[in-house]
């Protein structure tokens, strides 16, 4: 089964409430500079999903600033998964900048039936990744319930986009050996990270983390993918779509030209997912 990692859903209503939204909060108006920006509500998405041969998604908000937004669309988001348990999957949106609300609102979360906590944006959320003290509330959460975390991850060079941010490899790599035991899923091809994993070091302290495909067709050639499997592993990498930004044939398509032999290609196309969050078991 084919299993996209990371895509994004937001309530039908947000079409209407750009200049709202975009004063509230500083990770939509990052993400939307402008009226019009591509959103998709379940819908839509499941139409996607059918139309690539996507059986399951894991769909998620975005790394929200305000205290009313995330829980809008966690809840938006987990009516939809409740609707179509089969199809979909949810990771929670909560900011770590909040302290210890973020711990209660994340158990909120996950106790209606979120799998993980993400997307994270440490820069429009205003937090520091590489502080332990910040970060440690959240991640010991998770720790406890054995559920995943998903980084927007940042490249140190090439050109600019929005929402791009500096949460570049040093910095993942220094979150990454704060807390070895958590899981950890590196958004964007973890922003170059797995690239390093050639040095033995840098691959132990990154033993428990994964990365995820999002947006690569407008990041990477497809060659990244598999300099990424000789670094890290195919076992390693997800497939993740960053829908509706891009759908999900570009995006499985350009996966499948990197060159991975049939069982690299189960793999990220859906086995690692399937066996990281449990679906379809």
């Amino acid at each position: 089964m084919i299993i996209d990692a990371h895509c994004h859903l937001l309530p039908p209503g947000f079409a209407g409430r750009h200049f709202e939204l975009a004063a509230r909060d500083a990770t939509y108006a990052a993400l939307f500079p402008d009226a019009g920006g591509r959103l998709a509500d379940v819908d839509a998405l499941l139409r996607g999903m059918d139309a690539a041969g996507v059986g399951h998604a894991v769909a998620m908000g975005f790394g929200w600033v305000d205290v009313g937004v995330a829980p809008e669309v966690n809840a938006y988001l987990l009516r939809a998964a409740q609707g179509h348990p089969e199809r979909l999957s949810v990771f929670a949106s909560v900011n770590p900048a909040w302290g210890l609300d973020a711990v209660e609102q994340a158990r909120r979360w996950l106790d209606a039936g979120a799998v993980g906590i993400g997307e994270l944006q440490a820069d429009t959320q205003g937090f520091d990744i590489t502080d332990r003290d910040v970060m440690s509330p959240l991640m010991a959460e998770l720790l406890a319930r054995n559920l995943p975390v998903t980084v927007h991850a940042s490249e140190p060079v090439g050109h600019l986009y929005p929402g791009k941010g500096a949460t570049t490899p040093e910095r993942l790599l220094a979150f990454a050996r704060n807390f070895p035991d958590n899981r950890i899923i590196l958004a964007h091809l973890g922003g170059g990270l797995p690239f390093y994993a050639a040095m033995p070091e840098v691959g132990a302290a990154l033993a428990n983390v994964w990365y995820d495909t999002a947006a690569l067709p407008f990041l990477y050639r497809p060659d990244a993918i598999r300099a990424a499997i000789a670094t890290a592993g195919a076992e390693r990498i997800l497939l993740g779509t960053d829908y509706p930004l891009l759908s999900h044939r570009r995006v499985i398509r350009h996966v499948e030209s990197a060159g991975a032999s049939a069982d690299e290609l189960a793999a990220m196309l859906g086995g690692n997912a399937a066996g990281l969050l449990g679906i379809g078991q």
